[in-house]
Protein backbone atom coordinates (compact mmCIF):
# COMPACT_ATOMS: atom_id res chain seq x y z
CA UNK A 1 0.00 0.00 0.00
CA UNK A 2 1.31 3.29 -0.56
CA UNK A 3 0.63 5.90 1.90
CA UNK A 4 0.63 9.99 1.98
CA UNK A 5 1.46 11.36 5.12
CA UNK A 6 0.30 14.87 5.82
CA UNK A 7 1.05 16.14 9.23
CA UNK A 8 0.88 19.40 11.25
CA UNK A 9 3.93 21.03 12.81
CA UNK A 10 3.14 20.13 16.23
CA UNK A 11 5.91 18.47 18.05
CA UNK A 12 2.89 15.35 18.76
CA UNK A 13 2.02 15.26 15.08
CA UNK A 14 5.85 14.70 14.35
CA UNK A 15 6.47 12.27 16.59
CA UNK A 16 3.59 9.71 15.58
CA UNK A 17 5.13 10.82 11.87
CA UNK A 18 8.38 9.20 12.82
CA UNK A 19 6.96 6.20 14.00
CA UNK A 20 4.51 5.44 10.80
CA UNK A 21 7.65 6.06 8.21
CA UNK A 22 8.87 2.71 10.16
CA UNK A 23 5.43 1.09 8.67
CA UNK A 24 5.04 2.73 5.11
CA UNK A 25 7.39 4.16 2.41
CA UNK A 26 5.97 7.92 2.47
CA UNK A 27 4.81 8.94 -1.10
CA UNK A 28 3.31 12.02 -2.72
CA UNK A 29 -0.74 12.39 -2.55
CA UNK A 30 -1.00 11.81 -5.89
CA UNK A 31 0.81 8.51 -6.33
CA UNK A 32 -0.72 7.47 -2.61
CA UNK A 33 -4.17 4.50 -1.94
CA UNK A 34 -4.49 6.17 0.86
CA UNK A 35 -3.47 9.76 3.06
CA UNK A 36 -3.38 9.60 6.47
CA UNK A 37 -3.74 12.69 8.08
CA UNK A 38 -1.51 13.70 11.58
CA UNK A 39 -3.21 16.53 13.68
CA UNK A 40 -6.62 18.17 14.75
CA UNK A 41 -9.64 18.17 12.47
CA UNK A 42 -8.38 21.63 11.18
CA UNK A 43 -5.77 19.52 9.49
CA UNK A 44 -7.92 17.29 8.46
CA UNK A 45 -10.02 19.79 6.82
CA UNK A 46 -7.25 21.50 4.87
CA UNK A 47 -6.05 18.41 3.39
CA UNK A 48 -9.69 17.33 2.55
CA UNK A 49 -10.24 20.60 0.70
CA UNK A 50 -6.60 19.99 -0.98
CA UNK A 51 -7.01 16.40 -1.79
CA UNK A 52 -10.46 15.26 -1.96
CA UNK A 53 -10.51 15.28 -5.89
CA UNK A 54 -7.96 11.81 -5.71
CA UNK A 55 -10.50 9.87 -4.80
CA UNK A 56 -8.63 8.09 -2.41
CA UNK A 57 -9.78 7.31 1.56
CA UNK A 58 -8.45 9.79 4.40
CA UNK A 59 -7.41 8.51 7.82
CA UNK A 60 -7.01 10.83 10.77
CA UNK A 61 -4.86 10.43 13.68
CA UNK A 62 -5.77 13.14 16.53
CA UNK A 63 -2.58 14.98 17.50
CA UNK A 64 -4.60 18.24 18.63
CA UNK A 65 -7.43 18.98 20.88
CA UNK A 66 -11.15 18.07 19.89
CA UNK A 67 -10.59 15.37 16.60
CA UNK A 68 -13.96 14.80 15.89
CA UNK A 69 -12.73 13.59 12.25
CA UNK A 70 -9.84 11.98 14.11
CA UNK A 71 -9.19 8.84 15.21
CA UNK A 72 -6.49 8.17 18.59
CA UNK A 73 -3.09 6.83 18.41
CA UNK A 74 -1.85 3.34 19.42
CA UNK A 75 1.34 2.30 17.44
CA UNK A 76 1.04 -1.64 19.24
CA UNK A 77 -2.01 -1.99 17.23
CA UNK A 78 -2.39 0.51 14.62
CA UNK A 79 -2.13 -1.53 11.33
CA UNK A 80 -4.94 -3.67 12.97
CA UNK A 81 -6.85 -0.84 13.74
CA UNK A 82 -6.24 0.95 9.88
CA UNK A 83 -7.42 -2.10 8.45
CA UNK A 84 -10.68 -2.74 10.35
CA UNK A 85 -11.28 1.12 9.73
CA UNK A 86 -14.87 1.76 8.62
CA UNK A 87 -15.78 3.70 5.82
CA UNK A 88 -17.90 7.16 6.23
CA UNK A 89 -19.15 8.99 2.87
CA UNK A 90 -19.09 12.93 3.21
CA UNK A 91 -20.97 14.96 0.62
CA UNK A 92 -20.20 18.66 0.73
CA UNK A 93 -22.27 21.41 0.37
CA UNK A 94 -21.52 23.90 -2.70
CA UNK A 95 -21.88 27.48 -2.20
CA UNK A 96 -23.08 29.52 -4.84
CA UNK A 97 -22.57 33.80 -4.14
CA UNK A 98 -23.20 36.58 -5.85
CA UNK A 99 -22.10 39.93 -4.86
CA UNK A 100 -23.49 43.32 -4.51
CA UNK A 101 -21.62 44.33 -7.55
CA UNK A 102 -23.52 40.83 -9.58
CA UNK A 103 -19.99 38.95 -9.40
CA UNK A 104 -21.10 35.49 -8.93
CA UNK A 105 -18.34 32.71 -7.32
CA UNK A 106 -18.32 29.33 -5.55
CA UNK A 107 -17.23 27.02 -3.16
CA UNK A 108 -17.12 23.41 -1.60
CA UNK A 109 -17.89 23.31 1.94
CA UNK A 110 -17.05 19.50 4.15
CA UNK A 111 -18.31 21.11 7.32
CA UNK A 112 -21.05 24.51 7.19
CA UNK A 113 -21.65 27.27 4.82
CA UNK A 114 -22.14 30.35 6.80
CA UNK A 115 -23.51 34.18 6.72
CA UNK A 116 -22.36 36.98 8.99
CA UNK A 117 -22.54 40.41 9.29
CA UNK A 118 -19.77 42.75 8.70
CA UNK A 119 -21.04 45.90 11.04
CA UNK A 120 -22.58 46.80 14.37
CA UNK A 121 -26.05 46.67 12.75
CA UNK A 122 -27.43 43.13 12.62
CA UNK A 123 -27.95 41.04 9.21
CA UNK A 124 -31.34 40.97 7.67
CA UNK A 125 -32.22 38.39 5.39
CA UNK A 126 -35.12 36.03 3.82
CA UNK A 127 -34.83 32.68 3.91
CA UNK A 128 -35.76 30.49 0.85
CA UNK A 129 -36.12 27.05 0.61
CA UNK A 130 -36.66 25.15 -3.02
CA UNK A 131 -38.02 28.32 -3.87
CA UNK A 132 -40.70 29.22 -1.03
CA UNK A 133 -39.56 32.33 1.16
CA UNK A 134 -40.09 30.38 4.50
CA UNK A 135 -38.45 33.40 6.97
CA UNK A 136 -37.34 36.84 7.12
CA UNK A 137 -34.68 36.90 10.15
CA UNK A 138 -32.62 39.73 11.75
CA UNK A 139 -29.54 37.96 13.59
CA UNK A 140 -25.54 38.64 13.41
CA UNK A 141 -26.01 35.24 10.62
CA UNK A 142 -27.41 31.55 9.84
CA UNK A 143 -25.11 28.38 8.79
CA UNK A 144 -26.35 25.75 6.59
CA UNK A 145 -24.24 22.55 8.31
CA UNK A 146 -23.64 18.97 7.09
CA UNK A 147 -23.91 15.99 9.25
CA UNK A 148 -20.52 15.95 9.46
CA UNK A 149 -20.13 19.50 10.55
CA UNK A 150 -23.16 19.06 12.90
CA UNK A 151 -20.87 18.75 15.54
CA UNK A 152 -18.44 21.66 14.90
CA UNK A 153 -19.89 25.81 14.48
CA UNK A 154 -23.28 24.20 14.15
CA UNK A 155 -23.38 22.87 17.81
CA UNK A 156 -21.59 25.66 19.18
CA UNK A 157 -24.36 27.87 17.46
CA UNK A 158 -26.88 26.12 19.41
CA UNK A 159 -27.78 23.70 16.22
CA UNK A 160 -28.14 19.25 16.76
CA UNK A 161 -25.74 17.27 16.35
CA UNK A 162 -26.54 14.62 13.41
CA UNK A 163 -25.85 11.38 12.30
CA UNK A 164 -23.98 11.13 9.48
CA UNK A 165 -26.24 9.01 7.88
CA UNK A 166 -29.22 11.31 8.51
CA UNK A 167 -29.78 12.51 4.82
CA UNK A 168 -30.64 15.77 6.52
CA UNK A 169 -28.62 19.26 6.65
CA UNK A 170 -28.70 21.58 9.47
CA UNK A 171 -29.91 25.59 9.40
CA UNK A 172 -29.26 27.27 12.68
CA UNK A 173 -29.66 31.09 13.12
CA UNK A 174 -26.40 32.97 14.92
CA UNK A 175 -27.76 35.02 17.34
CA UNK A 176 -30.88 35.55 15.80
CA UNK A 177 -32.83 39.14 16.85
CA UNK A 178 -36.27 38.60 14.75
CA UNK A 179 -37.21 35.79 15.38
CA UNK A 180 -35.53 35.78 18.48
CA UNK A 181 -36.83 32.05 19.39
CA UNK A 182 -36.62 30.41 16.38
CA UNK A 183 -33.74 27.51 16.82
CA UNK A 184 -33.43 26.30 13.63
CA UNK A 185 -34.50 23.57 10.91
CA UNK A 186 -33.48 20.44 10.01
CA UNK A 187 -34.40 20.05 6.15
CA UNK A 188 -33.87 17.20 3.60
CA UNK A 189 -30.23 16.50 2.32
CA UNK A 190 -31.50 17.36 -1.21
CA UNK A 191 -33.65 20.74 -0.90
CA UNK A 192 -31.83 24.13 -1.78
CA UNK A 193 -31.25 26.60 0.63
CA UNK A 194 -30.84 30.38 -0.74
CA UNK A 195 -30.39 33.03 1.99
CA UNK A 196 -30.94 36.64 0.05
CA UNK A 197 -29.73 39.45 1.99
CA UNK A 198 -31.97 42.78 2.51
CA UNK A 199 -30.27 46.06 2.27
CA UNK A 200 -26.96 44.02 1.58
CA UNK A 201 -25.33 47.68 1.18
CA UNK A 202 -27.00 49.29 4.12
CA UNK A 203 -25.93 45.66 6.18
CA UNK A 204 -22.95 44.41 4.74
CA UNK A 205 -22.99 40.30 4.71
CA UNK A 206 -20.00 38.05 3.93
CA UNK A 207 -20.28 34.19 3.10
CA UNK A 208 -17.89 31.42 4.32
CA UNK A 209 -17.39 27.81 2.77
CA UNK A 210 -15.37 26.45 5.70
CA UNK A 211 -12.63 28.23 5.40
CA UNK A 212 -12.96 30.33 1.94
CA UNK A 213 -14.79 34.00 2.32
CA UNK A 214 -16.53 35.78 0.32
CA UNK A 215 -17.15 39.98 1.12
CA UNK A 216 -19.94 41.83 0.70
CA UNK A 217 -22.21 39.37 -0.68
CA UNK A 218 -26.24 39.50 -2.21
CA UNK A 219 -27.31 36.36 -2.05
CA UNK A 220 -26.09 32.76 -1.58
CA UNK A 221 -27.18 29.65 -2.63
CA UNK A 222 -26.91 26.00 -0.56
CA UNK A 223 -27.29 22.61 -1.83
CA UNK A 224 -25.62 19.34 -0.94
CA UNK A 225 -23.39 17.60 -4.04
CA UNK A 226 -22.97 14.00 -4.42
CA UNK A 227 -20.34 15.10 -7.54
CA UNK A 228 -17.14 14.68 -4.84
CA UNK A 229 -18.06 11.90 -2.15
CA UNK A 230 -15.12 12.04 0.50
CA UNK A 231 -14.33 8.70 1.86
CA UNK A 232 -13.53 8.94 5.65
CA UNK A 233 -11.78 5.96 7.47
CA UNK A 234 -13.13 5.39 11.63
CA UNK A 235 -11.69 2.98 13.99
CA UNK A 236 -14.18 -0.05 14.10
CA UNK A 237 -14.76 0.35 17.89
CA UNK A 238 -15.04 4.15 17.80
CA UNK A 239 -16.86 5.26 14.67
CA UNK A 240 -18.54 8.56 13.87
CA UNK A 241 -21.86 7.43 15.16
CA UNK A 242 -20.36 6.29 18.48
CA UNK A 243 -18.79 9.85 18.92
CA UNK A 244 -21.68 11.55 17.95
CA UNK A 245 -23.85 9.51 20.65
CA UNK A 246 -21.11 10.38 22.89
CA UNK A 247 -20.73 14.26 22.32
CA UNK A 248 -24.66 14.42 23.02
CA UNK A 249 -24.44 13.15 26.45
CA UNK A 250 -21.23 15.55 27.20
CA UNK A 251 -21.91 19.07 29.25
Amino acid sequence: MHVAIISSNSAPAEAIENLLKKLFDKAAPEQADLIIVIGGDGSMLHALHNYMHLDIPFYGINAGSVGFMMNKFHIENFLENLQRSKIAKLYPLQMNTINNDGKTESALAINEVSIFRKTNQAAKFKIIVDGIERMTMSADGALVSTPVGSSAYNLSAGGPIVPLTSKVLCLTPICPFRPRRWGGALLPVDVEIKFEIIDSKKRPVNAVADFFEFKDIASVTIKSTDTKVIKLLFDQRHTFEDRVIKEQFSF
